[in-house]
């Protein structure tokens, strides 16, 4: 059955690029609603934005949604890997600015929200995007691609020559709360001349060492380290969740991802839609549905974080 939460959510933080102070809440929607943000300080244009693979319009330090009327939603990918990985169909999420809050730079405080309140199941029947043959993309040392499976795998591979971050790699079957307790509380990571730079661009006005891993050669500069030893390839994974939620459904499929961001993600979306023998919308049956991230999810599963 399709999802949504049981209660609003409201969450109060700081938007990683304006440094400014964000509210945002997310709110049950009815079946067939799908993922959608709405900006409420516009009201001179339309100010809802669908949460889809072709609402992206910028993807070069976080991921971007806009509409038609040029109303923007930044960093959406932890948000929503945080629905996406407590199995949540249908939201609407607002928000009071240009961007969702960046909280500790993970989705674990998404996460620990959504479960609180609880989810509520629907009376309509679960759709998912079945890959039917593999589709993939390789540019500037890029890969990325998306095969059949019998559920939703993502295997990811990075290489930094950063030797804080290196070479790291993992698979995961995502079912069974796999995101919850494996990914979830995995933090965006960046390089401290990285910092710099977007500093002296305007941007990242927010970030700190509370809501980021910031590396500098060999040496983590996070008083308190990292949260796992291979915290940098989890949070890629939590990120390519979160970028596939985009496609409207959930999916069914094996994604490979090597060195690739928010931008292969897209691209392998838009291409995969631009592809129709590949793949076909399928309405699930009770055993396909039990291999859906977020089912069966709860708050028991945060306290058996890997």
């Amino acid at each position: 059955m399709q999802t949504t939460i049981k209660n609003k959510v409201q969450l109060v933080g700081t938007g990683l690029h304006t440094g400014r102070p964000v509210r945002m809440t997310i709110e049950p929607a009815s079946a067939e609603y799908g993922i959608w943000f709405r900006r409420t300080d516009l009201a001179d244009r339309d100010n809802m934005i669908a949460a889809r693979y072709d609402s992206v319009s910028d993807t070069r330090l976080c991921t971007v949604i806009s509409n038609e009327a040029g109303a923007s939603v930044s960093t959406v990918e932890h948000l929503m890997a945080a629905l996406a990985g407590c199995g949540i169909h249908n939201a609407l999420i607002s928000v009071d600015g240009p961007e969702v809050p960046i909280m500790d730079g993970s989705s674990d405080r998404f996460v620990r929200e959504i479960l609180s309140v609880g989810v509520q199941r629907l009376d309509a029947p679960v759709r998912v995007i079945k890959i039917l043959r593999e589709v993939s993309l390789e540019f500037d040392g890029i890969k990325v691609a998306i095969a059949p499976h019998d559920g939703l795998e993502i295997d990811f591979s990075i290489d930094f020559p950063d030797p804080a971050i290196g070479r790291q790699s993992k698979r995961l079957d995502m079912a069974n709360g796999a995101f919850v307790r494996e990914l979830c509380d995995s933090r965006t990571f960046c390089r401290k001349a990285d910092v710099d730079w977007m500093l002296s661009q305007g941007l990242g006005l927010g970030g700190n060492l509370g809501n980021a891993i910031v590396v500098d050669g060999e040496k983590v500069l996070n008083p308190d380290g990292l949260r796992h030893q291979d915290e940098y390839v989890r949070h890629k994974m939590l990120d390519a969740l979160g970028d596939l939620a985009l496609a409207g459904a959930p999916l069914m499929g094996r994604f490979i991802g090597h060195k690739a961001g928010h931008a292969a993600t897209n691209r392998l979306l838009r291409k995969l839609f631009a592809t129709p023998l590949a793949y076909e919308m399928v309405t699930c049956d009770e055993e396909t549905a039990l291999r859906l991230p977020g089912v069966g999810v709860d708050l028991s599963d945060l306290t058996r974080v890997a």
